[in-house]
């Protein structure tokens, strides 16, 4: 840089830079002082003229009052304004009630509403069966357009086993207090040992079902409104049952459809191996055969291992593993807990 400027008053800082193979933009920045810039802090700001049309003092307070009064206390001020100029009185525009609001810190939603909780996500957590159940209705179509069979299905979460079911022309609290209640007693539940879930249905949510289940001793969890993921094992367990391919389109009567389900459900508990335990039946987790049923799975397996080894080049084969914990929405991990 010093040797560009020494030559420029003899042959030019042009052909000085292009000798030294400098850029001349390289060599202004660097010898030209910095400008230094006033933050936008230190400059002054003068005070905003007061509009020579804005209301004085006296006018905002009026209109203030007006919008405090019990009248117009839970009222937009678009309605404010409408009703006062069909009384044929005009205080202000509904911009300038906004602007009034907005300096006493009142710009929100005013009107009489109802104020709904922030429902919590449940967690709930399954190590064996009987200790979490869950639980819904769903409709089938019936013979003609709009009759419809409802079904109500009790499902063990952790080996996806039925224990209950009902098929009837109707959603009752009363008939899901009855199918509970003696899906409970045939199963020999203990008191203080299940957690029964279920979505904001009005069964679901009934006074008679909550009473129910306080007597016998089951703990009751519900989904978030409008969350159909919160109660994610009835709702795989009806995508079963209707993507079925014998599944009909409409069920010709209430008996009709009770024999489809008669069938449906023997074939999930005992017949239906299913990706999620391990490709067991659900009746063989539920009845605690699983293990048995895995270690003869093994013998199979070290038997075709042992006659063909070199078709196993991983590893030594192993029948699926079971889970150990079923969840309903795992806690979300914190970086604390990583």
């Amino acid at each position: 840089m010093e040797t560009a400027l020494e030559l420029a008053p003899e042959v030019g800082l042009a052909p000085a830079c292009r000798a030294l193979g400098v850029s001349r933009a390289t060599l202004y920045r660097h010898h030209r002082p910095p400008v230094r810039e006033t933050p936008p802090a230190a400059v002054e700001r003068r005070p905003r003229p007061r509009p020579a049309l804005a209301l004085s003092a006296a006018e905002r307070a009026a209109v203030l009052g007006v919008l405090h009064s019990e009248r117009f206390l839970d009222a937009a001020p678009a309605e404010v304004y409408a009703t006062l100029l069909d009384e044929g009185t005009y205080l202000a525009s509904e911009r300038t009630m906004y602007r009034i609001l907005a300096a006493h810190q009142e710009v929100r939603e005013r009107r009489a509403q109802a104020r709904h909780p922030a429902y919590a996500a449940p967690e709930l957590l399954a190590e064996a069966p009987d200790e979490l159940w869950s639980w819904d209705i769903t409709k089938l179509r019936g013979p003609t357009r709009g009759i419809w069979f409802h079904l109500y299905v009790l499902l063990d979460v952790f080996s996806r086993y039925v224990p209950g079911w009902l098929v009837a022309t109707r959603e009752s609290a009363a008939l899901a207090d009855r199918l509970i209640g003696e899906t409970v007693a045939k199963e020999g539940i203990g008191r203080d040992t299940l957690v029964l879930h279920a979505d904001r249905g009005s069964s679901m949510t009934s006074g008679d079902v909550s009473r129910l289940l306080a007597t016998l001793g089951v703990g009751q969890s519900h989904s978030r409104p409008h969350v159909s993921n919160d109660n994610p094992y009835s709702e795989s367990q009806f995508k079963t049952l209707k993507y079925r391919h014998d599944f009909p389109e409409r069920f010709g009567s209430i008996e009709d459809a009770r024999a489809f389900l008669g069938t449906f459900f023997s074939w999930y508990n005992t017949g239906h191996r299913h990706v999620g335990i391990g490709l067991l039946t659900p009746e063989m987790v539920y009845r605690g055969r699983a293990e048995q049923v895995r270690a003869q799975r093994q013998v199979v397996l070290t038997a075709a291992h042992a006659a063909h080894p070199e078709r196993f080049v991983r590893k030594h084969p192993e029948p699926p593993a079971l889970p150990t914990a079923v969840w309903i929405n795992p806690p979300k991990e914190t970086p604390s807990s990583r």
